[in-house]
């Protein structure tokens, strides 16, 4: 069966050029820390230069840009000073993109609850103090989705951030408690683990621990009062006490597989206790 379009969905490009309209694309393009191939400048920046510049040149209706949270060219650690040059370069070439910058997300193969479940997360630093407001994958997954569909959210800034400011170690301490393990965690001085951090991805082929994620244990989550949030697209994100079972019940030994949640658990202990008020 031959494959056809509607007229409707041919335009005119900015060159004159007749191609089939697109309704809209995101950019989700990022990395954690320097490959062997690329560095964060290569990615945040000229890899979001080039999304952009072929956005523009093809007239597509939307463009939403995943950043991050701390995004700012002023920051210590590289990864947000890249963030902010790229979401830079992305309104300066297309100005109706949006901009979107989750925080720290959660949910299947993510890189925080299960970075923490893992045996390999042994050293850190600042002694798991950082701050900030996990989101779940799912919520931001919505999110873009209705922003892909409301022309309203173009040229806009969205902070997605979960209801609840967490340390790294309260989120650690849910793990433990969820996995019915404790994990051992051993804190370094920033001055020795930075370059042994540097020392080890040169020495490995697969990505540990860079200089940079060392930096920003350090740097707690800002928010951005002047940017949009969930709130303004209808969406009531969920908090990760309540998903940190359907996430980790795997990291269970097998004599603890089929226990129920932790919240569970811990209202069957209350049930067993009688509390008496003396009034006398």
């Amino acid at each position: 069966m031959p494959f056809s379009r509607r007229i409707s969905d041919i335009t005119i490009t900015r060159t004159g050029k007749p191609i089939i309209r697109t309704q809209g694309g995101r950019s989700a393009l990022g990395v954690l820390m320097d490959v062997r191939n690329f560095d964060l400048e290569d990615v945040h920046v000229e890899g979001v230069e080039r999304i952009a510049e072929a956005v523009a040149k093809y007239d597509v209706d939307r463009f939403i840009h995943v950043s991050s949270y701390n995004a700012d060219p002023k920051s210590p650690s590289e990864f947000f000073r890249t963030k902010a040059r790229g979401e830079q370069v992305a309104r300066n070439i297309f100005p109706e993109t949006t901009i979107v910058r989750p925080a720290p997300m959660f949910g299947f193969e993510d890189r925080l609850l299960h970075k923490l479940a893992g045996v390999t997360n042994v050293f850190t630093s600042n002694h798991m103090q950082e701050r900030y407001w996990p989101v779940h994958v799912i919520d931001v997954g919505q999110a873009l989705e209705i922003m892909l569909q409301d022309d309203t959210t173009a040229q806009q800034t969205y902070e997605l951030y979960g209801p609840k400011n967490y340390s790294t170690a309260e989120i650690a301490a849910l793990v433990d408690k969820e996995t019915i393990k404790h994990r051992r965690h051993i804190n370094l001085p920033k001055a020795i683990l930075k370059p042994a951090a540097n020392i080890l991805n040169k020495a490995l082929w697969w990505p540990v621990l860079s200089a940079d994620e060392v930096e920003r244990e350090f740097i707690d989550q800002k928010i951005d009062r002047t940017a949009k949030t969930f709130k303004d697209l209808g969406i009531e994100p969920a908090e990760i006490s309540s998903l940190t079972f359907h996430y980790l019940q795997g990291y269970r030994s097998s004599a603890f597989y089929d226990l129920p949640p932790a919240t569970e658990r811990e209202k069957r202990e209350e049930k067993k206790y009688l509390h008496v008020i003396d009034d006398q």
